[in-house]
């Protein structure tokens, strides 16, 4: 045996016979992603989705696309422990599958960690035409959550002749969705909205800005200010938000308090007078529409203006 000397040494790792006999274009071939169709019984959606996935008439469209022509884009998903498969970019491409009753789901797989994945699904689906605000609202603080878990980043900020300054977790969740982080803040707020409130945001029946303010009620000061809202057939001003989230912080938001600042009376609202049609149902026939009764009753105004115009005489 040769002296070493007395030094140590390891011997080369031996390679697998096949990789000995593959070529480099074998080898890269084989860790290519490539399409697999994937039975739809075997994927899970992604655990608390931000995203509105629904049967409607679009969909509905989508659906006879996919039975006619199939799926042009793969959808993309990660293995799971027990051999599924969760679905990561492809919602509403699982569906239309499902409504097209076809059985499986062109998908890349491909290993992501859970928070990878988080940050994937968010920014695949950021470029819908239509997200609601409060879907967003999620979606974003899903992203920043996982962010932050993930602890550290590559991209930096590179200043010249100073050291590397480390980017906070809402500057790249901005940049990344081309919006400002003030704006990425005020979306994560309305995830602290209860679900009612947060459905007339995304109906556009309470403004964003507003429902940013009233996220900052308690949960139960909410619920009395649903009650309110229902009990006045009315919806918050801005005016009454801000004041509502000032007497809340102070800890003096009870529901008289609520009762009367929804009472206050709105801008908008001044001069502006509201009838019931009760009132005027005695005055014409049995199931005449209100919106004839309404021509009327403004004819009856005109003649009656008329009236006393002549009735004070010229040059008054």
């Amino acid at each position: 045996m040769p002296d070493n000397g007395g030094q140590s040494f390891e011997l080369p790792k031996t390679r697998r016979r096949s990789d000995l006999f593959s070529t480099q274009a074998t080898r890269d071939d084989a860790q290519r992603e490539k399409v697999q169709d994937i039975p739809l019984a075997l994927i899970d959606d992604f655990p608390d989705h931000p995203y509105p996935v629904e049967a409607d008439e679009e969909m509905q469209a989508m659906a006879e696309s996919v039975r006619a022509i199939g799926i042009h884009t793969p959808a993309l998903v990660r293995p799971k422990e027990d051999g599924r498969y969760e679905l990561v970019s492809g919602h509403r491409r699982k569906m239309a599958c499902q409504l097209a009753e076809r059985e499986f789901l062109p998908c890349i797989v491909r290993e992501m960690t859970p928070d990878e994945a988080i940050v994937v699904m968010v920014d695949s689906n950021l470029q819908r035409e239509k997200v609601p605000p409060c879907a967003k609202g999620k979606a974003f603080k899903m992203k920043l959550d996982a962010l932050n878990r993930q602890g550290k980043r590559t991209d930096l900020i590179s200043v010249e002749n100073q050291p590397k300054l480390r980017k906070t977790s809402r500057q790249i969740v901005a940049e990344d969705a081309g919006e400002s982080q003030d704006k990425i803040r005020a979306y994560v707020r309305l995830t602290f909205l209860v679900p009612a409130l947060q459905q007339l945001i995304d109906v556009g029946k309470i403004a964003f800005r507003i429902g940013e303010h009233l996220s900052y009620l308690q949960e139960n000061e909410q619920v009395e200010l649903l009650d309110a809202m229902q009990a006045q057939d009315a919806t918050p001003s801005p005016a009454q938000a801000i004041k509502m989230k000032q007497f809340s912080q102070e800890g003096k938001l009870t529901s008289e308090v609520i009762q009367s600042i929804m009472m206050e009376e709105k801008p908008n609202q001044r001069d502006k007078i509201t009838f019931s049609s009760d009132k005027f149902k005695s005055y014409f026939k049995p199931g005449t529409p209100v919106q004839t009764m309404e021509q009327t009753i403004i004819k009856a105004l005109e003649l009656y203006r008329k009236h006393e115009r002549k009735r004070e005489g010229p040059g008054l």
